[in-house]
């Protein structure tokens, strides 16, 4: 679990090491979805029954069919005990329990249990920063030794060594979601499109796929900040960027990016360059309907049109901010598209290669 990238890996490894551990036949990792109030199942790892998927895309059951995950967790341990699993088996009688021995005899489960050919299961609350986050479950084969208590005692032992596992994923998959995401706008950050347009530059050397950058510059920020104050001006950019986002929806697989100050992109891989010109000025359309600011400057450069040999993404970016200069000192009301204009000859293309053009983005100090 130490390796795990995803909570699907996480779920995967703890799944792999419950069930050796065990000496199960089959293993399941479920999450409790409070606001639905369903168990859903995130990984079955083993022997699968007809109908199991080893990554189920909506395997649930509404929680109250076991009660002993919210009854057992909120009642029985919320006063300062401790979780501790419990067995089932596929026996026409519950097995004896004594105290501590967990939930209460739970028929769906031996149902379950029947159906798919096991003999018995042991259930484990997995319980993360005091709540009860989900389940893990393990059973064996009918005809195979069942379940005891010792081997219950060491699925709670289990259980928690999981929930260490789910706490250090959630804490690895937050930091790289605040690494690579706009703290205001909730669009991904300049590291992340750097990251995103060396993956898509490759892919374009090797495959000619189209590489597309549209960069905007949101006009008349300074003022609104100047006039109504800085919370003013960050209202316009969370709109700005929502506008942004919507528009970069209708490309497939685009992402949305706050470069920084009032500078924002699309990084668009794979649509055609006049796809993507298309949604540039809905963009500066939509732009244009907000009732705060002045609009927005929008400047395009794809490998799609005539721009010359993209072998960097800085190359990218000097032709796409290119644009959007010509753009923003026009005033223009439409997006400015490099290589459009003569080619190679393009004023845009030009300027990009002109070495006194003003600062490229990965130079600019941007405007607040």
């Amino acid at each position: 679990m130490a390796a795990a990238h995803t909570p699907r890996e996480s779920a995967h490894a703890a799944a792999q090491g419950v069930r050796q551990a065990l000496g199960g036949s089959f293993a399941a990792i479920s999450k409790w979805e409070r606001e639905l109030g369903k168990l859903r199942v995130l990984v079955n790892l083993g022997e699968l029954a007809e109908g199991e998927e080893e990554f189920p895309e909506d395997e649930s059951y509404p929680v109250h069919e076991f009660p002993e995950i919210v009854g057992f967790l909120h009642e029985q341990w919320a006063g300062g005990g401790e979780p501790s699993a419990w067995v089932e088996t596929a026996e026409t009688d519950p097995v004896p329990r004594g105290p501590g021995d967990g939930g209460p005899y739970n028929h769906q489960r031996v149902a379950a249990l029947r159906r798919r050919g096991r003999g018995c299961c042991v259930v484990a609350p997995i319980v993360l920063h005091g709540r009860a986050w989900g389940e893990l479950y393990v059973a064996r084969r009918t005809g195979e030794p069942v379940f005891g208590r010792a081997d219950a005692d060491f699925a709670s032992v289990l259980a928690a060594v999981t929930a260490a596992g789910i706490a250090q994923t959630e804490r690895l998959a937050e930091a790289r979601r605040l690494a690579f995401t706009d703290a205001l706008t909730g669009l991904a950050n300049r590291r992340a499109v750097d990251m995103r347009l060396d993956e898509a530059l490759e892919q374009h050397r090797c495959g000619d796929v189209v590489v597309s950058l549209v960069v905007c510059d949101l006009n008349g920020l300074k003022r609104v900040n100047d006039s109504r104050g800085h919370a003013v001006g960050d209202r316009l950019l969370e709109r700005f960027g929502s506008v942004l986002s919507l528009c970069g929806a209708m490309l497939p697989g685009t992402l949305a990016a706050r470069l920084g100050g009032d500078e924002f992109c699309l990084l668009a891989v794979g649509p055609p360059a006049d796809e993507v010109v298309k949604v540039a000025g809905e963009l500066c359309d939509r732009a244009g309907e907000l009732d705060l600011g002045e609009g927005v400057a929008v400047g395009v450069a794809s490998t799609g049109d005539p721009i010359g040999p993209v072998r960097s993404g800085r190359r990218l970016f000097r032709l796409a901010d290119a644009a959007q200069y010509k753009a923003k000192a026009a005033g223009s009301g439409e997006p400015v598209v490099a290589g459009r204009h003569g080619g190679k000859d393009d004023p845009v293309v030009r300027l990009a290669d002109a070495p006194d053009r003003r600062p490229g983005p990965e130079r600019r100090r941007f405007r607040r």
